[in-house]
């Protein structure tokens, strides 16, 4: 649905729905990407959140949400901080 392809009318809400549901039980990768969705603000933006999904797929081994949460920290000017996620991302 985020993509509107393979036949699927773009819908980006229900894509977020399912996502939701598949973080829910479990999905590294479904909270990798509710991160994407909420720091992009394709949908909605709410960066807290978005920090939340990428810490819970972060603490499971996911080296992109890792990545990412140090970009967010270089941003916010915690360089020491991004330089920890990124070595640990590598």
């Amino acid at each position: 649905y985020f993509y509107g392809e393979l036949g699927l009318t773009k819908d980006v809400p229900r894509a977020r729905e399912l996502w939701t549901e598949a973080a829910e039980l479990g999905s590294v990768e479904a909270h990798y990407r509710l991160g994407l969705v909420y720091y992009s603000g394709n949908d909605v933006e709410d960066k807290p959140r978005c920090i939340r999904h990428w810490q819970q797929a972060a603490m499971t081994g996911h080296a992109g949400s890792r990545h990412n949460l140090g970009a967010v920290e270089h941003e916010n000017g915690n360089h020491q901080l991004a330089v920890q996620h990124w070595m640990i991302s590598a």
